[in-house]
Protein backbone atom coordinates (compact mmCIF):
# COMPACT_ATOMS: atom_id res chain seq x y z
CA UNK A 1 0.00 0.00 0.00
CA UNK A 2 1.44 3.34 -1.07
CA UNK A 3 0.57 6.48 0.90
CA UNK A 4 1.15 10.15 0.09
CA UNK A 5 1.23 12.82 2.80
CA UNK A 6 0.57 16.12 1.04
CA UNK A 7 1.49 19.14 3.13
CA UNK A 8 -0.64 22.15 2.26
CA UNK A 9 -0.24 23.75 5.67
CA UNK A 10 2.02 26.73 6.33
CA UNK A 11 2.10 28.02 9.89
CA UNK A 12 3.12 31.38 11.31
CA UNK A 13 3.30 33.65 8.27
CA UNK A 14 3.87 36.72 10.41
CA UNK A 15 6.99 38.59 9.30
CA UNK A 16 7.35 36.10 6.46
CA UNK A 17 7.12 33.06 8.64
CA UNK A 18 9.55 30.34 9.64
CA UNK A 19 9.67 28.55 6.30
CA UNK A 20 11.31 26.26 5.32
CA UNK A 21 9.29 24.50 7.95
CA UNK A 22 7.64 21.21 8.81
CA UNK A 23 4.83 20.99 11.33
CA UNK A 24 4.22 17.99 13.60
CA UNK A 25 1.19 16.92 11.54
CA UNK A 26 3.05 15.11 8.73
CA UNK A 27 5.49 13.53 11.18
CA UNK A 28 2.71 12.25 13.44
CA UNK A 29 0.80 10.93 10.42
CA UNK A 30 3.90 9.16 9.11
CA UNK A 31 4.48 7.62 12.54
CA UNK A 32 0.87 6.43 12.76
CA UNK A 33 1.22 4.79 9.33
CA UNK A 34 4.44 3.03 10.36
CA UNK A 35 2.82 1.77 13.57
CA UNK A 36 0.05 0.31 11.41
CA UNK A 37 2.60 -1.62 9.40
CA UNK A 38 3.14 0.61 6.36
CA UNK A 39 6.86 0.41 5.42
CA UNK A 40 8.74 3.72 5.43
CA UNK A 41 9.67 3.29 1.76
CA UNK A 42 5.95 3.23 0.86
CA UNK A 43 5.24 6.58 2.52
CA UNK A 44 5.87 9.68 0.38
CA UNK A 45 5.85 13.31 1.50
CA UNK A 46 5.26 16.30 -0.77
CA UNK A 47 4.55 19.97 -0.17
CA UNK A 48 1.90 21.76 -2.18
CA UNK A 49 4.65 23.99 -3.59
CA UNK A 50 6.40 20.92 -5.01
CA UNK A 51 3.24 19.95 -6.84
CA UNK A 52 2.86 23.48 -8.18
CA UNK A 53 6.40 23.40 -9.54
CA UNK A 54 6.29 19.90 -10.99
CA UNK A 55 2.98 18.49 -12.18
CA UNK A 56 3.55 15.06 -10.70
CA UNK A 57 0.99 12.40 -11.52
CA UNK A 58 -0.34 11.25 -8.19
CA UNK A 59 -1.20 7.59 -7.98
CA UNK A 60 -1.43 6.43 -4.38
CA UNK A 61 -3.71 4.08 -2.51
CA UNK A 62 -4.16 6.68 0.23
CA UNK A 63 -3.62 10.44 -0.06
CA UNK A 64 -3.57 12.40 3.22
CA UNK A 65 -3.83 16.18 2.82
CA UNK A 66 -2.98 18.56 5.66
CA UNK A 67 -4.63 21.94 5.07
CA UNK A 68 -5.97 25.10 6.65
CA UNK A 69 -4.57 27.96 8.70
CA UNK A 70 -5.51 29.88 11.82
CA UNK A 71 -3.06 32.79 11.43
CA UNK A 72 -3.40 34.62 8.08
CA UNK A 73 -0.54 36.66 6.65
CA UNK A 74 2.16 37.00 4.01
CA UNK A 75 4.66 34.41 2.86
CA UNK A 76 8.01 34.49 1.04
CA UNK A 77 7.86 31.18 -0.84
CA UNK A 78 5.43 28.70 0.63
CA UNK A 79 1.71 29.47 0.54
CA UNK A 80 -1.11 27.33 1.94
CA UNK A 81 -3.14 25.08 -0.31
CA UNK A 82 -6.07 26.82 -2.00
CA UNK A 83 -9.67 25.71 -2.31
CA UNK A 84 -9.27 25.18 -6.06
CA UNK A 85 -6.26 22.95 -5.46
CA UNK A 86 -8.27 20.93 -2.97
CA UNK A 87 -11.03 20.51 -5.55
CA UNK A 88 -8.50 19.16 -8.05
CA UNK A 89 -7.11 16.71 -5.50
CA UNK A 90 -10.59 15.49 -4.62
CA UNK A 91 -10.77 13.87 -8.06
CA UNK A 92 -7.82 11.57 -7.40
CA UNK A 93 -8.37 7.84 -7.06
CA UNK A 94 -7.92 5.87 -3.87
CA UNK A 95 -8.81 6.89 -0.35
CA UNK A 96 -8.42 10.61 0.26
CA UNK A 97 -8.24 12.06 3.79
CA UNK A 98 -8.30 15.77 4.60
CA UNK A 99 -7.51 17.29 7.98
CA UNK A 100 -5.49 19.69 10.09
CA UNK A 101 -6.68 23.23 10.95
CA UNK A 102 -9.12 22.96 8.03
CA UNK A 103 -11.39 20.98 10.35
CA UNK A 104 -12.20 24.28 12.08
CA UNK A 105 -13.13 25.93 8.77
CA UNK A 106 -11.41 27.10 5.61
CA UNK A 107 -10.25 30.70 5.26
CA UNK A 108 -7.70 32.27 2.96
CA UNK A 109 -7.20 35.76 4.41
CA UNK A 110 -7.58 37.79 7.56
CA UNK A 111 -10.77 39.74 8.02
CA UNK A 112 -12.95 36.86 6.90
CA UNK A 113 -14.80 33.96 8.45
CA UNK A 114 -13.45 30.48 8.10
CA UNK A 115 -16.23 28.58 6.35
CA UNK A 116 -17.13 24.96 6.85
CA UNK A 117 -15.66 23.09 3.92
CA UNK A 118 -18.27 21.67 1.58
CA UNK A 119 -16.09 19.39 -0.51
CA UNK A 120 -16.91 15.92 -1.75
CA UNK A 121 -14.35 13.25 -2.46
CA UNK A 122 -12.48 13.55 0.87
CA UNK A 123 -12.90 11.91 4.23
CA UNK A 124 -12.70 14.95 6.52
CA UNK A 125 -10.97 14.32 9.85
CA UNK A 126 -13.23 16.28 12.18
CA UNK A 127 -10.76 16.00 15.05
CA UNK A 128 -7.08 14.99 14.98
CA UNK A 129 -6.02 13.87 11.53
CA UNK A 130 -3.22 11.63 12.82
CA UNK A 131 -5.67 9.67 15.00
CA UNK A 132 -8.16 9.49 12.13
CA UNK A 133 -5.54 8.10 9.73
CA UNK A 134 -4.51 5.52 12.32
CA UNK A 135 -8.11 4.41 12.86
CA UNK A 136 -9.06 4.45 9.16
CA UNK A 137 -6.39 1.83 8.45
CA UNK A 138 -8.40 -0.50 10.68
CA UNK A 139 -11.54 0.04 8.61
CA UNK A 140 -10.49 0.74 5.04
CA UNK A 141 -13.50 -1.20 3.81
CA UNK A 142 -15.84 1.11 5.73
CA UNK A 143 -13.94 4.31 6.56
CA UNK A 144 -17.09 6.33 7.19
CA UNK A 145 -17.73 4.22 10.29
CA UNK A 146 -14.58 5.56 11.99
CA UNK A 147 -15.33 7.61 15.10
CA UNK A 148 -13.56 10.96 15.10
CA UNK A 149 -11.37 11.49 18.16
CA UNK A 150 -8.42 13.39 19.59
CA UNK A 151 -5.08 11.64 19.78
CA UNK A 152 -3.37 11.11 23.11
CA UNK A 153 0.03 12.34 24.26
CA UNK A 154 1.08 8.70 24.55
CA UNK A 155 0.26 8.14 20.89
CA UNK A 156 2.21 11.14 19.61
CA UNK A 157 5.10 10.13 21.86
CA UNK A 158 5.35 7.02 19.68
CA UNK A 159 4.36 8.58 16.37
CA UNK A 160 6.67 11.58 16.74
CA UNK A 161 9.68 9.25 16.93
CA UNK A 162 8.46 6.80 14.29
CA UNK A 163 7.61 9.56 11.83
CA UNK A 164 10.86 11.50 12.14
CA UNK A 165 12.21 9.92 8.94
CA UNK A 166 9.75 11.90 6.82
CA UNK A 167 11.75 15.13 7.20
CA UNK A 168 14.35 13.72 4.80
CA UNK A 169 11.78 14.07 2.01
CA UNK A 170 11.23 17.79 2.64
CA UNK A 171 12.42 19.77 -0.41
CA UNK A 172 14.62 22.01 1.75
CA UNK A 173 16.14 19.22 3.86
CA UNK A 174 18.37 19.51 5.84
CA UNK A 175 17.58 23.22 6.10
CA UNK A 176 14.11 22.75 7.55
CA UNK A 177 12.73 23.99 10.86
CA UNK A 178 11.09 21.22 12.90
CA UNK A 179 8.22 22.48 15.01
CA UNK A 180 7.95 20.76 18.41
CA UNK A 181 4.76 20.48 20.43
CA UNK A 182 4.96 20.73 24.22
CA UNK A 183 1.23 20.95 24.95
CA UNK A 184 -2.01 22.35 23.65
CA UNK A 185 -5.06 23.71 25.39
CA UNK A 186 -5.28 27.00 27.26
CA UNK A 187 -4.44 27.08 31.00
CA UNK A 188 -6.69 30.12 31.53
CA UNK A 189 -10.18 29.81 33.02
CA UNK A 190 -11.68 32.11 30.38
CA UNK A 191 -10.74 32.48 26.75
CA UNK A 192 -10.14 35.27 24.26
CA UNK A 193 -13.04 35.78 21.87
CA UNK A 194 -11.27 34.76 18.65
CA UNK A 195 -9.01 31.98 19.91
CA UNK A 196 -9.30 28.35 18.75
CA UNK A 197 -7.12 26.94 21.55
CA UNK A 198 -10.12 26.26 23.83
CA UNK A 199 -11.28 23.63 21.31
CA UNK A 200 -8.44 21.44 22.66
CA UNK A 201 -9.71 21.64 26.25
CA UNK A 202 -7.52 21.92 29.30
CA UNK A 203 -3.72 21.75 28.87
CA UNK A 204 -2.51 18.30 27.91
CA UNK A 205 1.18 18.52 28.74
CA UNK A 206 3.57 16.17 26.97
CA UNK A 207 6.14 14.38 29.09
CA UNK A 208 9.57 15.99 28.94
CA UNK A 209 11.19 12.69 27.97
CA UNK A 210 8.77 12.29 25.06
CA UNK A 211 9.65 15.69 23.56
CA UNK A 212 13.37 14.97 24.07
CA UNK A 213 13.05 11.52 22.48
CA UNK A 214 11.33 13.07 19.46
CA UNK A 215 14.18 15.58 19.14
CA UNK A 216 16.70 12.73 19.35
CA UNK A 217 14.92 10.86 16.54
CA UNK A 218 14.74 13.96 14.35
CA UNK A 219 18.39 14.71 15.05
CA UNK A 220 19.40 11.19 14.03
CA UNK A 221 17.65 11.79 10.70
CA UNK A 222 19.58 15.02 10.13
CA UNK A 223 17.44 17.71 11.77
CA UNK A 224 19.42 20.63 13.17
CA UNK A 225 16.78 23.37 13.39
CA UNK A 226 14.08 23.28 16.09
CA UNK A 227 11.34 25.50 17.44
CA UNK A 228 9.18 24.97 20.52
CA UNK A 229 6.13 26.46 18.91
CA UNK A 230 3.05 24.33 19.45
CA UNK A 231 1.71 25.77 22.68
CA UNK A 232 -0.21 28.91 23.68
CA UNK A 233 2.35 29.88 26.35
CA UNK A 234 5.73 28.14 26.69
CA UNK A 235 6.27 29.79 30.08
CA UNK A 236 3.35 27.72 31.43
CA UNK A 237 4.63 24.34 30.18
CA UNK A 238 3.97 21.79 32.91
CA UNK A 239 2.81 24.55 35.22
CA UNK A 240 1.39 23.32 38.52
CA UNK A 241 -1.89 24.77 39.80
CA UNK A 242 -1.52 27.63 37.34
CA UNK A 243 2.02 28.48 38.48
CA UNK A 244 4.97 28.30 36.04
CA UNK A 245 7.52 25.55 36.68
CA UNK A 246 10.99 26.74 35.72
CA UNK A 247 12.50 23.40 36.78
CA UNK A 248 10.49 21.59 34.09
CA UNK A 249 11.47 24.11 31.44
CA UNK A 250 15.16 23.83 32.33
CA UNK A 251 14.91 20.02 32.20
CA UNK A 252 13.28 20.29 28.78
CA UNK A 253 15.88 22.64 27.31
CA UNK A 254 18.80 20.75 28.84
CA UNK A 255 17.38 17.49 27.50
CA UNK A 256 17.04 18.91 23.99
CA UNK A 257 20.62 20.18 24.06
CA UNK A 258 21.88 16.76 25.16
CA UNK A 259 19.81 14.98 22.51
CA UNK A 260 20.93 17.35 19.73
CA UNK A 261 24.40 18.56 20.75
CA UNK A 262 25.24 20.17 17.40
CA UNK A 263 21.87 21.78 16.70
CA UNK A 264 21.98 25.05 14.75
CA UNK A 265 18.75 26.65 15.99
CA UNK A 266 16.64 26.25 19.12
CA UNK A 267 13.91 28.89 19.28
CA UNK A 268 10.52 29.33 20.91
CA UNK A 269 7.25 30.99 19.95
CA UNK A 270 4.33 31.98 22.16
CA UNK A 271 4.31 33.50 25.63
CA UNK A 272 1.31 35.03 27.37
CA UNK A 273 2.07 38.48 28.87
CA UNK A 274 -0.36 37.84 31.72
CA UNK A 275 2.03 35.10 32.95
CA UNK A 276 4.74 37.76 33.27
CA UNK A 277 2.33 40.02 35.14
CA UNK A 278 1.19 37.37 37.61
CA UNK A 279 4.55 35.66 38.08
CA UNK A 280 7.33 38.15 37.32
CA UNK A 281 10.10 36.35 39.22
CA UNK A 282 9.29 32.93 37.78
CA UNK A 283 9.01 34.47 34.31
CA UNK A 284 12.40 36.14 34.68
CA UNK A 285 13.95 32.83 35.73
CA UNK A 286 12.41 31.04 32.74
CA UNK A 287 13.64 33.75 30.35
CA UNK A 288 17.14 33.35 31.79
CA UNK A 289 16.94 29.57 31.31
CA UNK A 290 15.88 30.01 27.69
CA UNK A 291 18.80 32.37 27.03
CA UNK A 292 21.14 29.85 28.67
CA UNK A 293 20.21 26.97 26.36
CA UNK A 294 18.73 28.43 23.16
CA UNK A 295 20.35 30.02 20.11
CA UNK A 296 20.32 33.80 19.63
CA UNK A 297 17.76 35.68 17.58
CA UNK A 298 14.92 34.11 19.56
CA UNK A 299 11.44 35.66 19.87
CA UNK A 300 8.80 35.38 22.58
CA UNK A 301 5.61 36.28 20.71
CA UNK A 302 3.31 38.14 23.12
CA UNK A 303 -0.39 38.06 22.33
CA UNK A 304 -1.27 41.59 23.34
CA UNK A 305 -4.03 41.85 20.68
CA UNK A 306 -5.15 45.37 21.72
CA UNK A 307 -4.16 48.33 23.89
CA UNK A 308 -7.77 49.53 24.06
CA UNK A 309 -9.39 48.77 27.47
CA UNK A 310 -12.85 48.57 25.84
CA UNK A 311 -11.64 45.93 23.36
CA UNK A 312 -9.84 44.07 26.15
CA UNK A 313 -13.05 43.84 28.19
CA UNK A 314 -15.32 42.98 25.26
CA UNK A 315 -13.10 40.13 24.07
CA UNK A 316 -11.88 38.80 27.42
CA UNK A 317 -8.25 39.56 26.57
CA UNK A 318 -5.84 38.73 29.34
CA UNK A 319 -3.27 41.49 29.76
CA UNK A 320 -3.51 45.25 30.17
CA UNK A 321 -1.18 47.56 28.23
CA UNK A 322 0.72 48.24 31.45
CA UNK A 323 1.27 44.51 31.99
CA UNK A 324 2.42 43.97 28.41
CA UNK A 325 4.83 46.88 28.75
CA UNK A 326 6.35 45.30 31.87
CA UNK A 327 6.73 42.00 30.00
CA UNK A 328 8.56 43.82 27.22
CA UNK A 329 10.88 45.45 29.77
CA UNK A 330 11.61 42.10 31.43
CA UNK A 331 12.49 40.40 28.16
CA UNK A 332 14.71 43.31 27.13
CA UNK A 333 16.45 43.17 30.48
CA UNK A 334 17.17 39.46 30.15
CA UNK A 335 17.60 39.04 26.40
CA UNK A 336 18.75 42.26 24.70
CA UNK A 337 22.46 41.38 24.59
CA UNK A 338 23.58 40.72 21.01
CA UNK A 339 24.24 37.05 20.31
CA UNK A 340 26.59 35.21 17.97
CA UNK A 341 24.15 35.31 15.05
CA UNK A 342 24.04 39.12 15.00
CA UNK A 343 20.64 39.66 16.62
CA UNK A 344 19.80 40.05 20.32
CA UNK A 345 19.42 36.84 22.30
CA UNK A 346 15.69 36.95 23.15
CA UNK A 347 13.24 39.75 22.44
CA UNK A 348 9.46 40.07 22.53
CA UNK A 349 7.27 40.08 19.49
CA UNK A 350 3.95 41.91 19.69
CA UNK A 351 0.71 40.65 18.15
CA UNK A 352 -2.19 43.02 17.39
CA UNK A 353 -5.55 41.75 16.13
CA UNK A 354 -8.07 44.11 14.54
CA UNK A 355 -11.76 43.69 13.89
CA UNK A 356 -12.49 42.57 17.44
CA UNK A 357 -15.67 43.48 19.30
CA UNK A 358 -15.64 46.98 20.76
CA UNK A 359 -13.12 48.34 18.27
CA UNK A 360 -13.39 52.04 17.38
CA UNK A 361 -11.18 54.64 15.75
CA UNK A 362 -9.66 55.20 19.20
CA UNK A 363 -8.39 51.58 19.21
CA UNK A 364 -5.97 52.31 16.39
CA UNK A 365 -4.71 55.43 18.15
CA UNK A 366 -4.14 53.56 21.43
CA UNK A 367 -2.27 50.74 19.72
CA UNK A 368 0.03 53.19 17.97
CA UNK A 369 0.59 55.21 21.15
CA UNK A 370 1.56 52.03 22.98
CA UNK A 371 4.20 51.12 20.42
CA UNK A 372 5.44 54.72 20.32
CA UNK A 373 5.96 54.50 24.09
CA UNK A 374 7.97 51.29 23.66
CA UNK A 375 10.10 52.94 20.98
CA UNK A 376 10.62 56.20 22.89
CA UNK A 377 11.61 54.33 26.05
CA UNK A 378 14.52 52.75 24.21
CA UNK A 379 13.18 49.20 24.34
CA UNK A 380 13.28 46.71 21.48
CA UNK A 381 10.69 44.38 20.02
CA UNK A 382 11.69 41.83 17.43
CA UNK A 383 8.64 42.38 15.26
CA UNK A 384 5.11 43.81 15.36
CA UNK A 385 2.47 41.55 13.81
CA UNK A 386 -0.68 43.42 12.76
CA UNK A 387 -3.51 41.33 11.35
CA UNK A 388 -7.25 41.30 10.96
CA UNK A 389 -9.19 38.65 12.79
CA UNK A 390 -10.22 35.41 11.10
CA UNK A 391 -13.35 34.16 12.84
CA UNK A 392 -14.18 30.53 13.47
CA UNK A 393 -17.46 28.84 14.28
CA UNK A 394 -17.80 28.07 17.97
CA UNK A 395 -15.86 31.13 19.15
CA UNK A 396 -17.50 34.25 20.61
CA UNK A 397 -16.35 36.18 17.52
CA UNK A 398 -18.55 34.07 15.25
CA UNK A 399 -20.90 36.37 13.34
CA UNK A 400 -19.01 39.55 14.30
CA UNK A 401 -17.23 40.38 11.06
CA UNK A 402 -18.70 43.81 10.48
CA UNK A 403 -15.85 45.83 12.00
CA UNK A 404 -13.26 44.46 9.59
CA UNK A 405 -15.10 45.90 6.60
CA UNK A 406 -16.10 49.08 8.45
CA UNK A 407 -12.52 49.92 9.43
CA UNK A 408 -10.73 48.59 6.35
CA UNK A 409 -9.40 51.93 5.11
CA UNK A 410 -8.53 53.05 8.63
CA UNK A 411 -6.72 49.75 9.20
CA UNK A 412 -4.59 50.18 6.07
CA UNK A 413 -3.60 53.77 6.95
CA UNK A 414 -2.78 52.78 10.52
CA UNK A 415 -0.73 49.80 9.37
CA UNK A 416 1.31 52.01 7.04
CA UNK A 417 1.86 54.51 9.86
CA UNK A 418 3.01 51.73 12.17
CA UNK A 419 5.44 50.42 9.54
CA UNK A 420 6.90 53.89 8.85
CA UNK A 421 7.06 55.34 12.34
CA UNK A 422 7.59 52.24 14.50
CA UNK A 423 8.97 49.33 12.46
CA UNK A 424 11.59 51.30 10.54
CA UNK A 425 13.27 53.02 13.51
CA UNK A 426 12.89 49.87 15.61
CA UNK A 427 14.69 47.83 12.96
CA UNK A 428 17.51 50.38 12.86
CA UNK A 429 17.87 49.93 16.60
CA UNK A 430 17.66 46.15 16.35
CA UNK A 431 20.37 45.76 13.72
CA UNK A 432 22.25 48.99 12.97
CA UNK A 433 24.22 49.52 9.76
CA UNK A 434 27.37 47.46 10.05
CA UNK A 435 25.76 44.58 11.98
CA UNK A 436 26.94 41.20 10.70
CA UNK A 437 24.06 38.75 10.28
CA UNK A 438 25.51 35.24 10.42
CA UNK A 439 24.36 32.32 8.28
CA UNK A 440 21.80 33.98 5.99
CA UNK A 441 20.49 31.33 3.61
CA UNK A 442 19.69 32.61 0.12
CA UNK A 443 16.32 31.37 -1.18
CA UNK A 444 15.08 33.21 -4.26
CA UNK A 445 16.30 35.73 -6.85
CA UNK A 446 13.99 38.41 -8.28
CA UNK A 447 16.16 41.37 -9.39
CA UNK A 448 17.79 41.07 -5.97
CA UNK A 449 18.58 37.95 -3.96
CA UNK A 450 16.39 37.27 -0.93
CA UNK A 451 17.46 35.21 2.02
CA UNK A 452 16.82 34.65 5.71
CA UNK A 453 18.45 33.18 8.73
CA UNK A 454 16.78 29.95 9.73
CA UNK A 455 14.85 30.79 12.84
CA UNK A 456 11.60 32.07 14.22
CA UNK A 457 10.24 35.20 12.52
CA UNK A 458 13.41 35.66 10.46
CA UNK A 459 14.21 39.04 8.98
CA UNK A 460 14.05 39.19 5.21
CA UNK A 461 17.48 40.04 3.84
CA UNK A 462 17.86 41.58 0.39
CA UNK A 463 21.22 41.33 -1.36
CA UNK A 464 21.38 43.75 -4.33
CA UNK A 465 23.11 41.27 -6.63
CA UNK A 466 22.61 37.78 -7.98
CA UNK A 467 24.49 35.38 -5.72
CA UNK A 468 24.38 31.62 -5.49
CA UNK A 469 21.14 30.27 -4.00
CA UNK A 470 20.72 27.68 -1.28
CA UNK A 471 23.95 28.53 0.49
CA UNK A 472 24.83 30.47 3.63
CA UNK A 473 26.43 33.91 3.76
CA UNK A 474 27.43 36.29 6.53
CA UNK A 475 25.71 39.55 5.58
CA UNK A 476 26.59 43.07 6.73
CA UNK A 477 23.56 45.35 7.16
CA UNK A 478 23.72 48.40 4.88
CA UNK A 479 20.12 49.69 4.87
CA UNK A 480 16.66 49.10 6.33
CA UNK A 481 13.14 48.59 5.05
CA UNK A 482 9.96 48.35 7.09
CA UNK A 483 10.51 44.75 8.14
CA UNK A 484 13.52 43.81 6.06
CA UNK A 485 17.14 44.77 5.67
CA UNK A 486 19.52 45.26 2.77
CA UNK A 487 22.98 43.82 3.13
CA UNK A 488 26.05 42.54 1.39
CA UNK A 489 27.87 39.23 1.88
CA UNK A 490 31.13 39.65 3.78
CA UNK A 491 33.99 39.45 3.43
CA UNK A 492 33.69 41.28 0.11
CA UNK A 493 36.01 39.95 -2.59
CA UNK A 494 37.13 43.34 -3.85
CA UNK A 495 38.58 41.88 -7.04
CA UNK A 496 35.35 40.12 -8.06
CA UNK A 497 32.39 41.78 -6.30
CA UNK A 498 29.72 43.28 -8.60
CA UNK A 499 29.55 47.06 -8.80
CA UNK A 500 26.12 47.05 -7.10
CA UNK A 501 27.53 45.33 -4.04
CA UNK A 502 30.48 47.69 -3.79
CA UNK A 503 28.10 50.66 -3.91
CA UNK A 504 26.37 49.34 -0.77
CA UNK A 505 29.48 49.35 1.40
CA UNK A 506 29.04 52.02 4.12
CA UNK A 507 31.01 55.11 3.20
CA UNK A 508 31.74 54.01 -0.39
CA UNK A 509 28.91 55.05 -2.72
CA UNK A 510 28.66 54.97 -6.52
CA UNK A 511 31.62 57.20 -7.37
CA UNK A 512 34.17 55.38 -5.25
CA UNK A 513 32.72 51.96 -6.21
CA UNK A 514 33.41 52.84 -9.85
CA UNK A 515 36.95 53.84 -8.94
CA UNK A 516 37.43 50.50 -7.15
CA UNK A 517 36.29 48.55 -10.21
CA UNK A 518 38.53 50.54 -12.55
CA UNK A 519 41.56 49.88 -10.32
CA UNK A 520 41.29 46.08 -10.20
CA UNK A 521 43.15 43.87 -9.42
CA UNK A 522 44.48 44.67 -5.96
CA UNK A 523 47.40 42.80 -4.43
CA UNK A 524 46.83 43.24 -0.69
CA UNK A 525 45.21 45.47 1.93
CA UNK A 526 47.84 48.17 1.55
CA UNK A 527 47.19 48.26 -2.18
CA UNK A 528 43.42 48.50 -1.53
CA UNK A 529 43.90 51.36 0.93
CA UNK A 530 46.34 53.26 -1.30
CA UNK A 531 44.62 52.99 -4.69
CA UNK A 532 40.94 52.32 -3.87
CA UNK A 533 40.73 54.74 -0.96
CA UNK A 534 38.97 52.27 1.38
CA UNK A 535 39.17 53.51 4.95
CA UNK A 536 41.70 51.61 7.04
CA UNK A 537 39.18 50.94 9.80
CA UNK A 538 37.06 49.01 7.30
CA UNK A 539 40.09 47.06 6.18
CA UNK A 540 40.96 46.32 9.81
CA UNK A 541 37.47 44.90 10.34
CA UNK A 542 38.23 42.14 7.81
CA UNK A 543 35.28 43.11 5.62
CA UNK A 544 37.34 42.59 2.47
CA UNK A 545 39.13 39.67 0.92
CA UNK A 546 41.12 39.62 -2.28
CA UNK A 547 42.39 36.96 -4.62
CA UNK A 548 44.85 38.85 -6.82
CA UNK A 549 44.38 38.22 -10.53
CA UNK A 550 47.25 36.44 -12.30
Amino acid sequence: MRVLILDGYVDEPACLGVAPYIAPYPRYIAGALVEKGIPEEDIAYRTIDQLRAVKEKLNYDITVVVAGMTVPGKYLRSTPISLNELRELSRLGGTKILGGPVRLGFGEEGGSSAKELALTGFLLAKKDIEAFVFDVLEKLSDPKSVVHRMRTTQEIARWGKMGAFIIRQHPDFPYVMCELETYRGCPRHSHCSFCTEPFYGKPDFREIRDVVNEVAALYQHGARYFRLGRQPDLFMYRGKDGVPDHYAIEELYRGIRNAAPDLKVLHMDNANPVTFAQFPEESRRIAEIIVKYHTSGDVAALGMESADPDVIRANDLKASPEEVFEAIKLLNDVGSARGKGGLPELLPGINFVHGLMGETKKTFELNFEFMKKVLDTGLMVRRVNIRQVMTFAGTPMQGHDELVAKHKELFLRYKEKMRNEIDMPMLRRLCPVGTIMKDVRTEIFDKITFGRQLGTYPLLVGIPAQVELNRFYDVMVTDHGYRSITGIPVPVDINRAPLKLLEQIPGVGKKQAGKIVMGRPYKDKEDIARRAGIRRELLAADLFSHRPEI
